[in-house]
């Protein structure tokens, strides 16, 4: 649960520029289903399927992250502007907001099989950021160093995951962590 919250916070945060910044209208409608599918995502996690979360197994203080992924976005950011602080803050905290699902599959050892396809969902959404990444150096010589490296270790948050993911979930097996 603390994981779609705080991608909530990540794409609220990224896509307030949908106020004066009109680029097209896919644009603003990829942004607006991004924000409402994961506001309607917690909705269901929170209200509808509330017994099946377990608090005494949810545990993880985001406040943990959010307050070094806010301090991280003060000091570099490419201007020192609201908007850009943000944006900045976003796309730290979208690296490391995995972390609160992994400490839970951690403290269990397993997850159920829509938990892992969602991890994965989740890990391929970030993965198709590189090809991006690609085009936008080839065709306009840009690199976004703050979206790269956080890149990065949002893709060595997953490294442990995939691998479990695919030895085991996409043969048939359930998802356990090595003893």
């Amino acid at each position: 649960m603390h994981t779609q919250e705080l991608y909530v916070a990540v794409f609220v945060l990224r896509y307030l520029d949908l106020f004066w910044n009109h680029v097209s209208y896919y644009n603003t409608l990829m942004k607006l289903f991004f924000i409402a599918s994961s506001c309607y995502i917690v909705y269901l996690m929170r209200i509808k399927f509330r017994p099946t979360n377990d608090p005494s197994i949810d545990t993880f203080r985001i406040e943990f992250i959010i307050g070094p992924c806010l301090l991280l976005a003060l000091i570099i950011n490419y201007e020192f502007i609201p908007t850009e602080i943000a944006w900045a803050f976003s796309i730290y905290l979208e690296s490391v907001a995995i972390l609160p699902q992994l400490f839970l599959l951690q403290r269990t050892g397993e997850a159920e099989t829509i938990t892992t396809h969602y991890l994965a969902a989740l890990g391929l959404y970030r993965a198709l950021y590189i090809p991006n990444w690609i085009y936008r150096y080839w065709t306009d010589g840009v690199v976004d160093v703050i979206a790269v490296v956080a890149g990065l270790v949002q893709t060595g948050l997953f490294a442990d995951f995939f691998y479990v993911y695919f030895t085991r979930v996409l043969r048939g097996q359930s998802f356990e962590l090595p003893a």
